[in-house]
């Protein structure tokens, strides 16, 4: 028997035409509201492509996509529905580069990342008008409207996990339709990151910011002078009534232009990747944007925090030094500061001195005097202790009352910033007994007979 051979080159066309010819079946059929014979000829079409959809030209990947959305739409899937309907939208706006491949497979990328990604150096970008979006707005709009209402209202009941899958819906329903309004994006991933899906949340802010979104957008109003009302207006319209005058129907034009967004994206993107335990990717976020907004306190504190929470104890150091440079009287960083250079015996007056720069920007800084009291104190006493029972057992009394006396006087040392912390914190039980055993070291047995009844009487009212 002959054996047949088939080119790669006509193996491909049968492939395309098989496609064509399926996906044409598909788009027929949900076009006469067969949904079952749509869902089974697509399914055929993608059994055979995989994820190959750039060997469809633009007209039949429009119908693809078209089908698939609405087939996923009327199974109760509206976000991946949505999803598949916008893309119509891409291919409108974006340069379809077309050409042939290693194998001689016409090609087809949809935009300029797709074209990069494929490796391909010898495509032709053309344009492509798709011609479903017509349809698209009649079969969407009541769906649109009933899902964004639907995201508001959770949004409104603190439903923010929910609210999140509703704006992502409406957005891409909306990009659809034929609007590619990214604020609604942006609202998914604030009520993403509202109620804690961290993932979610960065997933959108990172396309947000690869995209980029700034938020910058100028709205044209004019009042209508049959209704009195204030109507918001296309640009196109808007400079048209406005050329007419007195003769128009408009009047009081006014244009008002919103404030960029770009800086929130970068800083709450790498807050979510910080707060997520990514802290590798928080630090690239952030230095993505600190290289449009150089010296941002926000990012570089978020980025400090991640070199911190990685382990990188002298990046998170010289971040910090790099914050109180750059701003003197920013109290956080010079505690932070201090926590850190505390760690090392080398640093420690610095750590001191840093404390103390906190203190002077924000005299009731808590944290600070705890620490510069714990500091004065040390973390040796158990030391100091065993040295001192191991002269006295060894009947070296006097360098035993030494040990004794220099523990004594580093002790005290600590009691300024224990008196402050008390005067900030009067029931803090912490520092009451803490002051309480340095009033009795000190003999100062009045302030220790004070001390000792406000810790009994926190005790009982603590119930311990």
């Amino acid at each position: 028997m002959r054996k047949i051979i088939l080119s790669l080159a006509l193996v491909s066309i049968t492939f395309a035409t098989a496609q064509k010819k399926e996906i044409g079946s598909a788009y027929k059929a949900i076009e006469s509201g067969d949904n079952a014979t749509a869902v089974a000829q697509l399914s055929a079409a993608e059994s055979m492509m995989g994820d190959k959809t750039y060997l469809l030209d633009p007209e039949v990947l429009e119908q693809y996509y078209y089908t698939k959305g609405l087939t996923l739409l009327n199974a109760g899937k509206t976000q991946e529905g949505a999803a598949f309907l916008a893309k119509i939208n891409d291919l409108g706006k974006m340069k379809i580069y077309t050409g042939k491949n290693a194998d001689r497979d016409r090609v087809y990328y949809v935009g300029e990342e797709a074209y990069k990604k494929s490796g391909l150096t010898n495509l032709k970008p053309e344009t492509y008008v798709p011609t479903t979006s017509a349809k698209l707005g009649q079969k969407i709009n009541p769906i649109l409207q009933k899902t964004n209402q639907e995201a508001v209202d959770a949004y409104n009941s603190k439903k923010y996990a929910e609210a999140g899958d509703k704006f992502k819906e409406t957005y891409y329903l909306l990009k659809a339709a034929g609007t590619d309004d990214k604020s609604i994006l942006m609202n998914a991933a604030i009520s993403y990151s509202t109620a804690g899906k961290l993932d979610e949340s960065v997933d959108i802010y990172n396309d947000l910011i690869d995209s980029g979104y700034t938020g910058v957008e100028t709205t044209y109003t004019a009042k209508n002078k049959k209704t009195g009302e204030v109507d918001k207006l296309d640009k196109t319209t808007w400079d048209l009534y406005k050329k007419m005058g007195a003769s128009g129907d408009y009047t009081d034009f006014k244009t008002e232009t919103s404030k960029s967004v770009e800086k929130d994206l970068y800083t709450i993107n790498s807050k979510n990747l910080y707060n997520a335990k990514r802290y590798d990717e928080a630090i690239k976020v952030a230095d993505k944007g600190l290289a449009k907004f150089p010296g941002d306190s926000d990012l570089m504190n978020v980025k400090g925090l991640s070199f911190y929470g990685s382990g990188k104890s002298a990046e998170f150091i010289d971040i910090l030094k790099k914050q109180v440079a750059a701003n003197p009287n920013d109290a956080d960083s010079w505690f932070n500061l201090g926590v850190m250079e505390s760690k090392n015996p080398a640093t420690v007056k610095e750590a001191e001195d840093a404390f103390n720069k906190a203190l002077q920007i924000k005299p009731n800084y808590v944290a600070a005097l705890q620490n510069l009291t714990q500091m004065k104190i040390g973390d040796d006493d158990d030391k100091v202790r065993a040295d001192y029972e191991a002269a006295r057992k060894a009947g070296k009394t006097e360098e035993a009352n030494k040990i004794l006396e220099n523990r004594r006087n580093r002790l005290l040392t600590a009691l300024p910033y224990a008196e402050k912390w008390y005067a900030i914190a009067p029931d803090d039980l912490s520092v009451v007994s803490l002051l309480k055993n340095l009033y009795m070291m000190n003999k100062n047995d009045a302030k220790a007979a004070e001390m000792k009844a406000k810790e009994a009487a926190l005790k009982a009212k603590q119930g311990k």
